[in-house]
């Protein structure tokens, strides 16, 4: 069964929620806003995987401690902060984390799905029992019912799945997820389900290890490798339920909320002047992350045919697709780094325009949807493509003032390349353009002024 993200229509309660009575005074905001720009936003050497944050692995997710100092810095308990391109839910569990009303959009179904695990809080009792009766159940189909496991393994993929399925998992691997998966989809509690499940992707989507012959997967590069040996799945998914069920057990959940739904962040679906903070990192143009390329290894198992995640990645963000695309118009800077991209290769130039022009809508949607006189803080990071730097953090900033926004500053974070996953090689050759490119991002501090001439 796929996984099911939350739907849009619960977002008709947020104009309700009862906002702080306290305010940070209008005339310190943009003052605090830049003094926090400023300081050490690098975070290297944080512990970043406390609470529910390491529960899966995700590629190029800022570390906790950045949505933190913002939310901590520029809001109040009870306050709602908005990442419209939510990813694992980084910046809304720290909001809830922090006392605040956390909402997160996203478009990708197991980023949803991560992101709502480890916002939920579940009772530490039951999903201990569940998970129990999963490995033992699974563990006795495997030794006992293989004939009639193998008929529901044949069954359960359409041909391009079982396909790409029979290249990236051996035939006992195979058996093995399907008798955990078949356990799990059998739980009635939904939010149990979802634990689970995540604790099975997260066995598959790893770094080196994990189920599959792939390598690389929570980098989204992945290589298959067919002297490859596997772990269990079964042996896998009990150390790994056992690690995020400590992590549950340490946690104190506090008087904060947490939202993530399925949608589009030019269109949310939020009221007009009702968020007090967003903070967000959108993808990269042209799919330099490519997070369906390694999603689709857990997905498959979850319901979703090879096919459906292929016309689903075609509308994230960043994608290449630029058949029947309403292209938009773009302000002198941006169109001229779209232009240089053109000169060399012009497909290039419309993927890039592509790119701008959906982060014009998404950002227009953020200024929409921010409260007068709050930030929006957008991180960022650039592409190179065919040699040139789309220089995101500047082309993003002109589109931000052309929509409305104030440019507070800019601010450069540099990345920890031991634990930032990024798709690139620890020890590649200063040449390569997807190692140059990803050494560093960059912080845009919008600011939607009060009023009209401010």
């Amino acid at each position: 069964m796929p996984i099911e993200p939350v739907q849009l229509d619960l977002f008709c309660s947020f104009q309700d929620l009862s906002p702080s009575e306290k305010t940070i005074h209008p005339r310190h905001y943009k003052e605090t806003l830049r003094k926090l720009l400023s300081e050490d936003l690098d975070f290297h050497g944080e512990n970043s995987g406390y609470a529910t944050h390491n529960f899966h692995a995700f590629p190029a997710k800022f570390p906790p401690q950045l949505p933190k100092k913002f939310i901590i810095g520029l809001t109040l308990p009870g306050e709602r902060v908005l990442d419209p391109m939510s990813g694992s839910g980084t910046a809304v569990l720290e909001a809830l984390l922090l006392g605040r009303h956390g909402i997160g959009v996203d478009i990708d179904p197991l980023a949803l799905t991560i992101g709502k695990v480890k916002v939920t809080p579940v009772d530490l009792g039951q999903l201990i029992r569940s998970g129990e009766s999963v490995i033992e159940r699974a563990t006795h189909t495997l030794r006992f019912k293989r004939q009639e496991l193998k008929a529901a393994l044949a069954a359960r993929f359409d041909p391009p799945t079982k396909k790409f399925v029979d290249y990236w998992f051996l035939g006992e691997t195979q058996l093995e997820l399907l008798a955990l998966i078949q356990e799990i989809e059998g739980i009635s509690d939904h939010n149990v389900c979802r634990f689970l499940e995540i604790a099975l992707s997260s066995i598959i989507i790893t770094k080196s290890g994990g189920v599959s012959l792939a390598y690389d997967l929570a980098h989204t590069r992945p290589h298959r490798l067919a002297d490859k040996v596997p772990r269990s799945p079964i042996d896998e998914f009990e150390k790994r339920l056992n690690k995020n069920l400590k992590h549950i057990n340490k946690l104190a959940w506090g008087a904060g909320q947490a939202h993530l739904v399925c949608g589009n962040t030019q269109t949310v679906g939020i009221a007009d002047n009702s968020i007090d903070l967003i903070i967000t990192s959108p993808p990269y143009a042209a799919n330099a992350i490519d997070y369906m390329r390694a999603h689709k290894f857990s997905l498959v198992w979850f319901g979703y045919s090879i096919d459906s995640l292929g016309r689903m990645r075609g509308d994230y963000i960043g994608g290449e697709r630029i058949h029947n695309f309403k292209m938009a118009n773009l302000p002198a800077y941006a169109e001229g780094i779209v232009s240089k991209v053109s000169e060399k290769d012009s497909k290039k130039g419309n993927v890039l325009r592509r790119y701008y022009t959906e982060m014009t809508l998404s950002l227009s949607e953020m200024f929409r949807v921010l409260k007068p006189g709050k930030a929006a803080i957008v991180i960022v990071g650039s592409s190179i493509m065919r040699g040139i730097d789309t220089e995101t953090a500047l082309c993003l900033g002109e589109i931000g003032k052309t929509i409305g926004f104030d440019v507070v500053d800019f601010a450069e974070r540099r990345l920890d390349r031991n634990k930032r996953m990024m798709p690139a090689r620890k020890n590649a050759l200063p040449e390569s353009q997807i190692e140059e490119r990803m050494h560093k991002e960059h912080i845009i501090g919008f600011h939607k002024s009060s009023r009209p001439d401010s």
